[in-house]
This record gives structure tokens, C-alpha cells and sequence, in this order.
């Protein structure tokens, strides 16, 4: 078992999947016995706000992804910073099992990880 962090940066529906991939692989990654972690950064930190909806014909829940990920036990980590200053849906709340959190934590975190993966 590897501990897998991802880092997330983009806004969640940028007219890309990436952030969809990224949650995928988390997941396959977590399924397959590893201890995977997320840390949500610039306007990736919307997609954990319950106000953060698919666009109209995207056809992914990306919120919804991530809030299965933390059923899984999948901590996920919020800049604090960031949830002032970045993502469409300012001063939003964020949704239960997203732990505002610090670049210090980030850091350990970076330290402590087998791999680290940003998205």
C-alpha cells in the first residue's frame, strides 16, 4: 500500500475532464488497497460546495465523485486561504468531510507521500 496524494487546481468544470480523471484514478487507486488523500487548491476548491452543479450536458458529478471518495475515507483537505479568494462560489459553504486546512498541512502531507499527483 502507497500513500497516494493528489492535488487539485482547476476549476472544476473547465470545459475539460480532467478533474473527472483525477477523481477516477483516485478512486481505482483507493479501491486497489492504497491510502490516497486529496488536497483541493485555487478554484478546485468548489468542487466542494454543495452549490457546484454540472454544467447542462455534462454528464459527471464531480462534487458528488469527491463526497464518495470521503464516504470511502478518503480525507480531503481545503486550502483556507483559497476558499477566500478563488472559485466561482465564494463565501459558499463548503460541504461536510472538507476540512479547511494550511499550506503547512499541505506540506506534511507532500512529506509524507509515497506519490504525489497534481491535477
Amino acid at each position: 500500500m502507497q500513500k497516494i496524494l493528489f492535488i487539485f487546481n482547476r476549476e472544476p468544470y473547465d470545459n475539460t475532464d480532467v478533474t473527472w480523471n483525477g477523481l477516477r484514478l483516485a478512486d481505482t487507486l483507493k479501491k486497489k488497497g492504497n491510502d490516497v488523500r486529496i488536497f483541493l487548491m485555487n478554484d478546485s476548491v468548489d468542487m466542494a460546495r454543495d452549490v457546484c452543479k454540472p454544467p447542462e450536458g455534462y454528464d459527471q458529478d464531480l462534487s458528488q465523485m469527491l463526497k464518495d471518495l470521503i464516504g470511502q475515507g478518503v480525507p480531503v483537505e481545503v486550502c483556507g486561504t483559497c476558499m477566500a479568494r478563488c472559485g466561482i462560489y465564494k463565501n459558499h459553504p463548503y460541504f461536510e468531510g472538507a476540512n479547511k486546512s494550511t499550506m503547512g498541512f499541505l506540506a506534511d502531507w507532500v512529506l509524507d507521500s509515497d506519490k504525489v499527483i497534481t491535477f
